[in-house]
């Protein structure tokens, strides 16, 4: 069998992610997978085509050079945030009643309600994607499979139809452009990610599909096999950074570091980690100022508390709450924050797993990083991509070229980090150096902060601190790996 490859590019607000496959008849084998920084891409969305292009043009040379290998097309998940579903139907009279229904009618029966769906607002909306609920024939409903197959007068099918803004597909196409590489296939990766983590049992008894980003998390809803209730919010990992570095005065890359390698949820389990402070001292200003392990815990705890308030309502919006016998499985960037799994069984009392990408669905060698839960989407799109026989990435696609227009600064949201309970946060413009103020030359010292109850908010305190660097003086085991007193920052 003629052996071709197939690349996908999953666009997150935090990181670009780029994994290769090579596809020999069924067998898929994912040869290559690394993450970089993104830029010009907020809420999952193409905000701004020619800087979200600078880190796929350099992600895509690098896997060039290491495959040896020339990728022409790349296959590119849709945002998941701004989108909407509909429901549509479509029917058909056959000519032959008594012939038996086959593969190719259901797909004339889906491309007839595509085509036949009115958009509410077809300037700026566009379809997505669609997922059949159910077929009908003169003698019952039942799904694809009870259907193909047995003989009937008429077909008719119903849909669940995803919505999206036009502009956010357009902005795609500009950055493709810019970065000199083809579009060979846009996925809506809700719908591609659920295969790729969750298993037969679980979609056809009812589970809530949560993936956390850093910009946005979304909520599939399965059952039956099927997927049946989409939403998302604009809250995700970048939330809880942005949280950090406000409550304590951090740059955004450190607050980002410090999440990372300390922070969890639930400050109460902790146990003797709680009592753990950080020092982080700016050896330029002769400054240093404390940070406690539990107040940290606390900061993210209120905010994941409020993502989950958030996904609960959206489950019991969808009218599947009582049927998720197997509970929520988590995956995404956000899946990796310790003890978050326990926060949502407490909020919610579901069953809560993390889902990583199922590996008897693919195979891998040498990749770090493909069995976490980070990679879900990028494996998703491989599965879904490879279903399309014809698709090969190192050939170049025989398309007309997309029309390229003036990349358009646009924001998703025009307050920032949104507005979820009554809370409203505004978050500003990255920007490529952040400078301090100077704070004296002598060293202060603050004291350790106390534990805040339920009703107390974060009230932020200024300091202006370097880059966190590193230095250890006690380690400890447990969940979260290793945690140290102190930490002495070094100007890089």
């Amino acid at each position: 069998m003629q052996e071709r490859y197939i690349a996908t590019v999953d666009l997150g607000t935090s990181k670009l992610a780029l994994c290769v496959a090579k596809v020999v008849g069924e067998n898929v084998q994912i040869i290559y997978y690394k993450e970089r920084p993104s830029d010009g891409i907020r809420y999952n969305c193409v905000y701004n085509p020619k800087k979200a292009a600078a880190p796929l043009r350099a992600a895509i040379a690098e896997a060039e050079e290491e495959l040896q290998i020339k990728i022409l097309q790349v296959v590119v998940g849709l945002p998941r945030y701004n989108v909407h579903q509909e429901t549509a139907s479509a029917r058909i009279e056959r000519s032959e009643p008594s012939s038996l229904i086959e593969d190719a009618e259901i797909a004339a029966l889906k491309s007839i309600a595509l085509d036949t769906y009115p958009l509410s607002d077809g300037s700026n909306e566009v379809i997505y994607g669609a997922v059949p609920q159910s077929f009908s024939t003169e003698d019952f409903i039942g799904s694809e499979d009870d259907v193909v197959g047995t003989p009937s007068d008429s077909l008719a099918g119903n849909f669940k139809i995803f919505v999206g803004r036009k502009r956010a597909v357009r902005n795609i196409d500009i950055m493709l452009n810019d970065a000199g590489v083809a579009l060979a296939q846009e996925i809506f990766t809700p719908t591609s990610t659920g295969e790729a983590v969750l298993k037969d049992d679980e979609m056809a008894n009812g589970v809530a599909l949560v993936e956390m980003g850093a910009g946005v998390t979304s909520l599939s809803i399965y059952h039956g096999g099927i997927i049946r209730y989409y939403a998302s919010i604009p809250f995700g990992g970048k939330s809880i950074t942005t949280d950090i570095r406000l409550e304590c005065a951090f740059d955004n890359h450190l607050a980002e570091n410090i999440k990372l390698a300390f922070g969890a949820c639930l400050p109460d389990k902790l146990q003797s980690l709680s009592d753990k402070v950080l020092q982080i001292n700016d050896e330029e200003n002769g400054t240093y100022e404390h940070l406690s392990v539990k107040y940290l815990s606390e900061i993210i705890t209120a905010r994941c508390r409020e993502i989950i308030q958030a996904i609960l309502f959206l489950i019991q919006q969808s009218g599947f709450a009582d049927r998720l016998r197997c509970g929520i499985v988590l995956t995404g960037g956000g899946a990796n924050l310790p003890n978050l799994t326990n926060l949502i069984k407490e909020e919610s009392g579901y069953s809560v797993r993390v889902g990583f990408p199922i590996g008897r669905k693919f195979s891998s060698d040498g990749c770090p990083g493909i069995g976490e839960a980070d990679a879900a989407a990028s494996i998703g799109m491989i599965l879904e991509a490879s279903s399309d026989t014809t698709l090969n990435c190192i050939i170049e696609a025989a398309r007309p070229a997309v029309a390229v227009q003036q990349p358009v600064e646009v924001e998703p949201d025009a307050n920032g980090q949104g507005n979820l309970f009554g809370r409203t946060e505004t978050e500003p413009e990255p920007k490529n150096k952040i400078k301090r103020i100077p704070t004296g030359g002598k060293k202060k010292e603050r004291p350790v902060k106390p534990p805040r109850t339920e009703t107390d908010k974060p009230t932020g305190f200024k300091v202006f601190w370097d880059k966190l660097g590193s230095a250890i003086k006690e380690g400890f085991d447990g969940t979260l790996g290793m945690i140290y007193d102190d930490i002495d920052t070094k100007k890089q």
